[in-house]
């Protein structure tokens, strides 16, 4: 029995050697750009104007970028903060689920169309024939058992191949899916990053915003004791009350923003914003990088996640082509069974109710309205449609380079500009009080002073914040590093 039933699958495997035919286009990953530089004009090497907190200037340097790139912000309380993330973000949970549903899903194709189905078949039942029914008269009718047990085998061949080119999709959604997971990854990593420099930078505006509206209290202690003395008059009172009034009104929306800040930042890394255990974040904790790596541009297109995900559905619309060009042609089965058939179950397996069958069948499309060459010319319009997509997303990668090298270059003159500014400011308005206690100016004078010290605080804080986000928007335009992990 058992060498029956390998030569029968012998017989049905024998074709497979001679299926060579695999039709439509074979994918070629793009090229690279030619293009050698990011930003139009010279492009930046040297981040020129304020200085990092350890008093040196940023360099951009041809090189690699680091896999945990955050940690050259040196913040210690970020790195834990990130790392809680990676371990309980429900979205690298639904993005790693969704990758191994397109392992198994490849896995049960390849089961299904690359092996023969091979099943077991036991059957029994109890007939009572009329032989009328024949044309036999006067024959009464009978009754008897029918005991079967058989193997059948089934194989497909994929002469022209339709399972192969699905195949080939299939293992590029799976690329697509495992790109998908990178660029969350790197979404998350850099939102927390973000997110926490966003934090650092709004309880560095209240805090400003406080000594503010202290300086302004006593101010006005001040103006009010004059008042009394008669030496200022009541409308000046009333600007200097205006004047802290307004300060305290931008108090309370710097606040919510901070607690909303927060709440992201407690959703970012899977918890409740009412139960996460949350660091405070501030300006001085975090430093500024010293050597910027930057890749080559001929090197972006297999760094960017989001690249590399339009690239795998590219892939995976040339092999839709090759599924849709096969299924105009035959396809080709064979078919075989082998078992034993008896009406005595006690003779079921005897040589004499040896029963088998091979066969084979050819099926050929020859009227259907056009569908099948209408589903060839949509996947070619699809592969069109991919191809575009694709080129868009590296204009656009190219783009998100170009636009955080040239933030870092005028985030440092901003920052240098808005630092000066301050400083002139702060004494400014210390010149100012003085000679305000002394008569020598106009309470106009002093408010003025006031309000250009307040906003060029805030300014020099902002720009100093945007520093540290476009630093991160860099890493995360460059692709986060993510590629150095398939190396461990």
């Amino acid at each position: 029995m058992r060498n029956t039933i390998g030569k029968l699958l012998i017989g049905l495997l024998i074709p497979l050697s001679l299926m060579s035919c695999k039709l439509g286009p074979d994918f070629h990953s793009p090229s690279a750009p030619e293009t050698r530089k990011y930003t139009e004009g010279p492009q930046p090497t040297h981040i020129k104007g304020a200085k990092t907190k350890g008093g040196e200037d940023q360099f951009l340097i041809i090189g690699e970028i680091p896999e945990k790139w955050w940690k050259l912000f040196h913040s210690n309380e970020l790195n834990c903060l990130i790392k809680k993330g990676l371990a309980r973000s429900p979205n690298l949970d639904a993005a790693f689920a969704s990758l191994i549903q397109a392992q198994e899903n490849r896995r049960a194709f390849v089961g299904q169309a690359f092996a023969p189905a091979i099943t077991g078949q036991l059957s029994a039942q109890r007939e009572r024939t009329n032989e009328s029914a024949f044309g036999i008269e006067n024959v009464p009718p009978s009754v008897f058992s029918l005991y079967d047990a058989q193997i059948n085998v089934s194989y497909n061949l994929d002469f022209f191949g339709v399972n192969r080119r699905t195949l080939e999709g299939l293992c590029a959604e799976i690329h697509y899916k495992k790109y998908l997971l990178e660029a969350a990854y790197l979404t998350l990593t850099s939102n927390i990053v973000t997110t926490a420099i966003t934090e650092a930078s709004l309880r560095a505006q209240i805090k400003a915003t406080i000594e503010i509206i202290d300086s302004n209290e006593k101010e006005l202690d001040i103006i009010r004791k004059q008042f009394k003395l008669g030496g200022v008059s009541a409308i000046e009172v009333l600007a200097q009350e205006t004047q802290l009034a307004q300060v305290k009104a931008t108090l309370p929306p710097l606040r919510k923003n901070l607690a909303a800040t927060r709440h992201a930042l407690a959703v970012l890394i899977g918890e409740f914003p009412s139960e996460a255990d949350l660091p405070h974040f501030s300006l001085d904790q975090l430093k500024l990088p010293t050597r910027l790596p930057v890749s080559l541009p001929s090197t972006l297109i297999r760094q960017r996640p989001d690249i590399r995900a339009s690239e795998a559905l590219l892939h995976q619309a040339s092999a839709n082509i090759g599924v849709a060009t096969a299924n105009l042609f035959p396809q080709i089965s064979l078919t075989g069974n082998y078992g034993y058939q008896s009406d005595k179950i006690e003779n079921l397996f005897t040589p004499s109710n040896n029963i088998w069958t091979i066969g084979g069948q050819l099926l050929q499309p020859i009227f259907n309205g056009g569908s099948l060459r209408a589903k060839r010319r949509a996947s070619i319009a699809a592969f069109n449609e991919a191809n575009a997509q694709y080129r868009q997303t590296v204009l656009q990668a190219f783009q998100n380079v170009a636009d955080a090298l040239r933030a870092l270059e005028f985030d440092a003159k901003t920052l240098k500009a808005q630092t000066e500014s301050e400083q002139f400011a702060k004494k400014t308005l210390f010149l100012v009080q003085k000679q305000f206690k002394l008569g020598g100016v106009n309470y106009l004078d002093l408010l003025n002073a006031e309000r250009q010290y307040q906003q060029t605080k805030i300014n020099r804080i902002q720009a100093q914040a945007a520093r540290f986000t476009d630093t991160a928007a860099l890493f995360q335009a460059l692709g986060g590093g993510w590629w150095h992990r398939d190396c461990k």
